[in-house]
Protein backbone atom coordinates (compact mmCIF):
# COMPACT_ATOMS: atom_id res chain seq x y z
CA UNK A 1 0.00 0.00 0.00
CA UNK A 2 2.39 2.28 0.83
CA UNK A 3 4.70 1.48 -2.30
CA UNK A 4 1.71 2.24 -4.47
CA UNK A 5 0.73 5.32 -2.52
CA UNK A 6 4.62 6.79 -2.63
CA UNK A 7 4.71 5.50 -6.65
CA UNK A 8 1.49 8.06 -7.13
CA UNK A 9 3.19 11.01 -4.99
CA UNK A 10 6.30 10.87 -6.86
CA UNK A 11 4.47 10.82 -10.25
CA UNK A 12 2.67 13.68 -8.93
CA UNK A 13 5.57 15.51 -8.68
CA UNK A 14 7.09 14.71 -11.71
CA UNK A 15 4.14 15.63 -13.72
CA UNK A 16 3.86 18.84 -11.85
CA UNK A 17 7.65 19.99 -12.28
CA UNK A 18 7.78 18.87 -15.84
CA UNK A 19 4.78 21.32 -16.50
CA UNK A 20 7.04 23.96 -16.71
CA UNK A 21 4.41 26.87 -17.21
CA UNK A 22 2.13 25.94 -14.18
CA UNK A 23 6.09 25.84 -12.08
CA UNK A 24 6.94 29.49 -13.16
CA UNK A 25 3.36 30.77 -12.19
CA UNK A 26 3.43 29.31 -8.83
CA UNK A 27 6.62 30.67 -8.58
CA UNK A 28 5.88 34.71 -10.30
CA UNK A 29 2.47 34.94 -9.72
CA UNK A 30 3.35 35.96 -5.61
CA UNK A 31 6.28 37.89 -6.92
CA UNK A 32 4.12 39.86 -9.03
CA UNK A 33 1.12 40.30 -6.20
CA UNK A 34 3.57 41.38 -3.63
CA UNK A 35 5.49 43.66 -6.39
CA UNK A 36 2.28 45.49 -7.11
CA UNK A 37 1.07 45.91 -3.71
CA UNK A 38 4.46 47.77 -2.58
CA UNK A 39 4.37 49.98 -5.72
CA UNK A 40 1.04 50.75 -4.88
CA UNK A 41 0.91 51.35 -1.16
CA UNK A 42 4.71 52.19 0.15
CA UNK A 43 5.80 55.04 0.35
CA UNK A 44 8.80 56.41 2.57
CA UNK A 45 6.50 58.28 4.93
CA UNK A 46 3.74 55.79 6.65
CA UNK A 47 0.76 57.96 6.25
CA UNK A 48 -2.36 56.92 8.45
CA UNK A 49 -4.39 59.91 7.28
CA UNK A 50 -6.12 61.55 4.61
CA UNK A 51 -6.73 65.14 3.88
CA UNK A 52 -8.07 66.86 0.76
CA UNK A 53 -6.40 70.35 -0.06
CA UNK A 54 -8.39 72.47 -2.17
CA UNK A 55 -5.05 73.78 -4.80
CA UNK A 56 -4.19 77.29 -4.63
CA UNK A 57 -1.06 79.26 -4.26
CA UNK A 58 2.05 78.94 -2.09
CA UNK A 59 1.29 78.18 1.10
CA UNK A 60 2.42 80.96 3.97
CA UNK A 61 1.64 80.61 8.53
CA UNK A 62 -0.26 78.26 9.90
CA UNK A 63 -1.56 76.24 7.00
CA UNK A 64 1.95 76.00 5.64
CA UNK A 65 2.80 74.43 9.29
CA UNK A 66 -0.53 71.78 9.31
CA UNK A 67 1.06 70.72 5.37
CA UNK A 68 4.04 69.52 7.57
CA UNK A 69 1.81 67.02 9.70
CA UNK A 70 3.85 63.95 9.92
CA UNK A 71 1.53 60.84 8.83
CA UNK A 72 -1.40 62.42 7.00
CA UNK A 73 -1.57 62.20 3.20
CA UNK A 74 -2.63 65.39 1.41
CA UNK A 75 -4.26 65.00 -1.52
CA UNK A 76 -5.25 68.14 -3.97
CA UNK A 77 -8.20 68.62 -5.26
CA UNK A 78 -9.06 71.75 -7.98
CA UNK A 79 -13.04 72.02 -6.86
CA UNK A 80 -14.61 71.25 -3.45
CA UNK A 81 -18.17 70.59 -3.97
CA UNK A 82 -17.44 67.59 -6.60
CA UNK A 83 -15.59 66.21 -3.90
CA UNK A 84 -17.38 66.83 -0.90
CA UNK A 85 -18.90 63.10 -1.24
CA UNK A 86 -15.71 61.52 -0.38
CA UNK A 87 -15.55 63.13 3.22
CA UNK A 88 -19.42 61.93 3.64
CA UNK A 89 -18.14 58.41 2.76
CA UNK A 90 -15.32 58.58 4.55
CA UNK A 91 -12.72 58.52 1.81
CA UNK A 92 -11.37 61.26 3.29
CA UNK A 93 -11.08 62.50 6.53
CA UNK A 94 -11.48 66.31 6.14
CA UNK A 95 -11.57 68.37 3.36
CA UNK A 96 -9.32 72.07 4.28
CA UNK A 97 -9.70 75.09 1.82
CA UNK A 98 -6.10 77.16 3.14
CA UNK A 99 -7.32 80.40 1.75
CA UNK A 100 -10.58 80.89 3.30
CA UNK A 101 -9.23 78.55 6.21
CA UNK A 102 -12.71 76.85 5.77
CA UNK A 103 -13.21 72.76 6.47
CA UNK A 104 -15.36 70.47 5.88
CA UNK A 105 -15.49 67.20 8.38
CA UNK A 106 -17.64 64.21 8.91
CA UNK A 107 -18.65 63.94 12.31
CA UNK A 108 -19.18 60.69 12.21
CA UNK A 109 -15.23 59.90 11.51
CA UNK A 110 -13.09 58.82 13.85
CA UNK A 111 -10.03 59.80 11.93
CA UNK A 112 -12.01 62.92 10.87
CA UNK A 113 -11.58 64.02 14.50
CA UNK A 114 -8.35 63.35 14.74
CA UNK A 115 -7.18 65.41 11.78
CA UNK A 116 -9.30 67.87 13.02
CA UNK A 117 -7.82 68.48 16.59
CA UNK A 118 -4.30 68.06 14.49
CA UNK A 119 -5.22 71.24 12.15
CA UNK A 120 -6.72 73.54 15.19
CA UNK A 121 -3.65 72.79 17.33
CA UNK A 122 -1.96 74.36 14.08
CA UNK A 123 -3.93 76.69 13.90
CA UNK A 124 -3.62 77.53 17.60
CA UNK A 125 -0.99 80.61 18.04
CA UNK A 126 -1.42 82.03 14.67
CA UNK A 127 -4.15 84.29 15.34
CA UNK A 128 -5.83 82.77 12.54
CA UNK A 129 -9.71 81.50 12.79
CA UNK A 130 -11.26 78.75 11.13
CA UNK A 131 -14.63 77.44 10.08
CA UNK A 132 -15.71 74.20 10.82
CA UNK A 133 -18.43 72.89 8.00
CA UNK A 134 -20.29 70.00 8.39
CA UNK A 135 -21.00 67.64 5.38
CA UNK A 136 -24.57 66.94 4.90
CA UNK A 137 -26.37 63.57 4.82
CA UNK A 138 -26.99 60.59 6.80
CA UNK A 139 -23.96 58.39 8.22
CA UNK A 140 -22.64 55.97 6.08
CA UNK A 141 -21.39 52.59 7.48
CA UNK A 142 -18.80 50.84 6.69
CA UNK A 143 -20.75 48.12 6.18
CA UNK A 144 -23.07 49.86 4.02
CA UNK A 145 -20.11 50.90 1.80
CA UNK A 146 -18.29 47.46 1.34
CA UNK A 147 -21.67 45.53 0.30
CA UNK A 148 -21.50 46.31 -3.24
CA UNK A 149 -18.33 45.32 -3.05
CA UNK A 150 -18.66 42.02 -1.67
CA UNK A 151 -21.69 40.67 -3.90
CA UNK A 152 -19.04 42.44 -6.89
CA UNK A 153 -16.32 40.29 -5.33
CA UNK A 154 -18.18 37.04 -5.10
CA UNK A 155 -19.95 37.11 -8.39
CA UNK A 156 -15.97 37.90 -9.55
CA UNK A 157 -14.75 34.14 -7.91
CA UNK A 158 -18.10 32.73 -9.41
CA UNK A 159 -17.51 34.08 -13.05
CA UNK A 160 -13.71 33.21 -13.66
CA UNK A 161 -13.52 30.04 -12.09
CA UNK A 162 -16.88 28.79 -12.39
CA UNK A 163 -16.27 28.97 -16.23
CA UNK A 164 -12.41 29.52 -16.87
CA UNK A 165 -11.05 26.32 -14.72
CA UNK A 166 -14.28 24.33 -16.02
CA UNK A 167 -13.60 24.65 -19.83
CA UNK A 168 -9.94 23.82 -19.41
CA UNK A 169 -11.21 20.43 -17.50
CA UNK A 170 -13.69 19.68 -20.59
CA UNK A 171 -10.34 20.40 -22.84
CA UNK A 172 -8.29 18.41 -20.80
CA UNK A 173 -10.27 14.82 -20.39
CA UNK A 174 -11.47 15.24 -24.02
CA UNK A 175 -15.31 16.56 -23.74
CA UNK A 176 -14.35 19.53 -26.26
CA UNK A 177 -12.55 17.02 -28.49
CA UNK A 178 -15.98 15.16 -29.14
CA UNK A 179 -17.74 18.47 -29.05
CA UNK A 180 -15.94 19.47 -32.09
CA UNK A 181 -17.17 16.16 -34.20
CA UNK A 182 -20.52 17.89 -33.53
CA UNK A 183 -22.03 20.87 -35.53
CA UNK A 184 -21.40 23.12 -32.64
CA UNK A 185 -19.49 26.39 -33.42
CA UNK A 186 -16.87 27.98 -30.87
CA UNK A 187 -19.41 31.35 -30.30
CA UNK A 188 -22.14 28.80 -29.72
CA UNK A 189 -20.35 26.49 -26.97
CA UNK A 190 -19.21 30.06 -25.27
CA UNK A 191 -22.50 31.62 -25.85
CA UNK A 192 -24.24 28.50 -24.05
CA UNK A 193 -21.34 28.47 -20.62
CA UNK A 194 -21.92 32.50 -20.39
CA UNK A 195 -26.07 32.01 -20.50
CA UNK A 196 -25.76 29.02 -17.74
CA UNK A 197 -23.21 30.79 -15.27
CA UNK A 198 -25.23 33.87 -15.49
CA UNK A 199 -28.25 32.66 -14.25
CA UNK A 200 -26.61 30.86 -11.62
CA UNK A 201 -24.34 33.59 -10.75
CA UNK A 202 -27.66 36.28 -10.42
CA UNK A 203 -29.49 34.03 -9.05
CA UNK A 204 -27.17 32.88 -5.84
CA UNK A 205 -26.31 36.46 -5.16
CA UNK A 206 -29.64 37.70 -5.15
CA UNK A 207 -30.21 35.31 -2.46
CA UNK A 208 -27.03 36.61 -0.69
CA UNK A 209 -28.36 40.24 -1.25
CA UNK A 210 -31.76 39.97 0.16
CA UNK A 211 -30.83 37.06 3.63
CA UNK A 212 -28.15 40.18 4.33
CA UNK A 213 -30.11 42.81 3.86
CA UNK A 214 -32.70 40.68 5.94
CA UNK A 215 -30.16 40.37 8.72
CA UNK A 216 -27.74 43.66 7.85
CA UNK A 217 -30.18 46.49 6.56
CA UNK A 218 -28.04 48.72 4.06
CA UNK A 219 -28.58 51.53 2.86
CA UNK A 220 -30.41 51.10 -0.84
CA UNK A 221 -31.56 54.58 -1.96
CA UNK A 222 -31.45 53.39 -6.08
CA UNK A 223 -33.65 51.56 -8.23
CA UNK A 224 -33.26 47.78 -7.75
CA UNK A 225 -33.84 47.70 -11.19
CA UNK A 226 -30.46 49.38 -12.08
CA UNK A 227 -28.85 47.60 -9.44
CA UNK A 228 -29.82 44.40 -10.93
CA UNK A 229 -28.50 45.55 -14.67
CA UNK A 230 -25.37 46.65 -13.01
CA UNK A 231 -24.66 43.13 -11.71
CA UNK A 232 -25.94 41.72 -15.31
CA UNK A 233 -22.89 43.44 -17.14
CA UNK A 234 -21.02 42.95 -14.51
CA UNK A 235 -21.44 39.10 -14.62
CA UNK A 236 -20.89 38.88 -18.59
CA UNK A 237 -18.07 41.11 -18.48
CA UNK A 238 -16.25 38.40 -15.77
CA UNK A 239 -17.60 35.40 -17.30
CA UNK A 240 -15.71 36.85 -21.01
CA UNK A 241 -12.73 37.12 -18.70
CA UNK A 242 -13.05 33.56 -17.72
CA UNK A 243 -13.33 32.63 -21.61
CA UNK A 244 -10.58 34.62 -22.35
CA UNK A 245 -8.22 33.03 -20.38
CA UNK A 246 -9.68 29.49 -20.75
CA UNK A 247 -9.79 29.51 -24.78
CA UNK A 248 -6.27 28.28 -25.40
CA UNK A 249 -5.22 26.63 -21.89
CA UNK A 250 -4.95 22.66 -21.36
CA UNK A 251 -3.30 22.73 -17.92
CA UNK A 252 -5.94 23.45 -14.87
CA UNK A 253 -2.17 24.37 -12.95
CA UNK A 254 -1.91 27.15 -15.16
CA UNK A 255 -5.10 28.29 -15.70
CA UNK A 256 -5.64 28.55 -11.69
CA UNK A 257 -2.68 30.94 -12.22
CA UNK A 258 -3.57 33.02 -14.90
CA UNK A 259 -7.15 33.20 -12.75
CA UNK A 260 -5.69 34.15 -9.98
CA UNK A 261 -3.43 36.73 -11.78
CA UNK A 262 -6.47 38.09 -12.96
CA UNK A 263 -8.55 38.07 -9.76
CA UNK A 264 -6.15 39.42 -6.63
CA UNK A 265 -5.46 42.30 -8.31
CA UNK A 266 -9.24 43.26 -8.77
CA UNK A 267 -10.08 42.15 -5.61
CA UNK A 268 -7.51 44.66 -3.92
CA UNK A 269 -7.27 47.20 -6.38
CA UNK A 270 -11.06 47.59 -7.29
CA UNK A 271 -12.15 48.98 -4.08
CA UNK A 272 -13.88 46.80 -2.25
CA UNK A 273 -12.35 46.52 0.88
CA UNK A 274 -10.83 50.15 0.63
CA UNK A 275 -10.90 53.67 -0.98
CA UNK A 276 -7.68 54.22 -3.46
CA UNK A 277 -7.80 57.72 -2.68
CA UNK A 278 -4.38 58.50 -2.14
CA UNK A 279 -2.60 55.51 -4.03
CA UNK A 280 -0.08 56.17 -6.52
CA UNK A 281 -1.79 57.90 -9.43
CA UNK A 282 -0.79 55.08 -11.58
CA UNK A 283 -2.38 52.32 -9.58
CA UNK A 284 -5.84 54.38 -9.46
CA UNK A 285 -5.84 54.73 -13.09
CA UNK A 286 -5.22 50.89 -13.43
CA UNK A 287 -8.03 50.39 -11.63
CA UNK A 288 -10.17 51.90 -14.05
CA UNK A 289 -9.03 49.09 -16.87
CA UNK A 290 -10.47 46.44 -13.98
CA UNK A 291 -14.11 45.76 -14.98
CA UNK A 292 -14.52 44.96 -10.49
CA UNK A 293 -14.08 48.49 -10.20
CA UNK A 294 -16.84 49.64 -12.63
CA UNK A 295 -19.61 47.33 -10.98
CA UNK A 296 -18.48 48.10 -7.43
CA UNK A 297 -18.06 51.35 -8.11
CA UNK A 298 -21.59 51.72 -10.23
CA UNK A 299 -23.50 49.42 -7.98
CA UNK A 300 -22.02 52.09 -4.89
CA UNK A 301 -23.15 55.03 -6.79
CA UNK A 302 -26.81 53.44 -6.95
CA UNK A 303 -27.16 51.84 -3.38
CA UNK A 304 -25.72 54.93 -1.50
CA UNK A 305 -26.83 57.74 -3.52
CA UNK A 306 -29.82 56.61 -5.49
CA UNK A 307 -27.89 57.42 -8.86
CA UNK A 308 -29.23 56.59 -11.88
CA UNK A 309 -29.19 55.21 -15.70
CA UNK A 310 -27.46 58.58 -16.71
CA UNK A 311 -25.19 58.77 -13.50
CA UNK A 312 -23.47 55.40 -14.30
CA UNK A 313 -23.80 55.04 -17.81
CA UNK A 314 -20.29 55.73 -18.30
CA UNK A 315 -19.80 52.58 -15.48
CA UNK A 316 -22.26 50.52 -17.67
CA UNK A 317 -20.43 51.64 -21.28
CA UNK A 318 -17.33 50.27 -20.18
CA UNK A 319 -18.96 47.06 -19.07
CA UNK A 320 -20.96 46.61 -22.32
CA UNK A 321 -18.15 47.29 -24.54
CA UNK A 322 -15.04 45.64 -23.07
CA UNK A 323 -17.68 42.54 -22.93
CA UNK A 324 -18.64 42.04 -26.46
CA UNK A 325 -14.80 42.58 -27.26
CA UNK A 326 -13.61 39.39 -24.80
CA UNK A 327 -16.40 37.49 -26.29
CA UNK A 328 -15.37 38.76 -29.79
CA UNK A 329 -11.47 38.31 -29.15
CA UNK A 330 -12.27 34.37 -27.29
CA UNK A 331 -14.55 33.00 -29.78
CA UNK A 332 -11.83 33.80 -32.30
CA UNK A 333 -8.83 32.35 -30.48
CA UNK A 334 -10.94 29.43 -28.92
CA UNK A 335 -9.40 25.61 -29.81
CA UNK A 336 -11.26 22.43 -29.24
CA UNK A 337 -8.16 20.63 -28.15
Amino acid sequence: MWKRTYALFVARNLEFFRDRSALAWSVLLPILIIFVFAFAFTEENPEKFKVGMIAGGELEGASAAFMETRYINFIEFAEIEPNLFKVERHQIDLMFDPTTSRYWINQTSPNGYIVEKLLIAAYADSGESLQQLLVEGGEIRYIDWVIPGVIAMNIMWGALFGIGYVIVRYRKFGVLKRLRATPVTAIEFLSAQILSRLWLLLAVNIVIFICMDYFVGFRMHGSYFNLLLVFTLGCINLICCGLLVAARISSEEVANGVLNLFSWPMMFLSGVWFSLEGAHPWMQKFALLLPLTHVTDAAREIMIDGAGIVQISDHLLVLGVSSVILLVVGARIFQWE
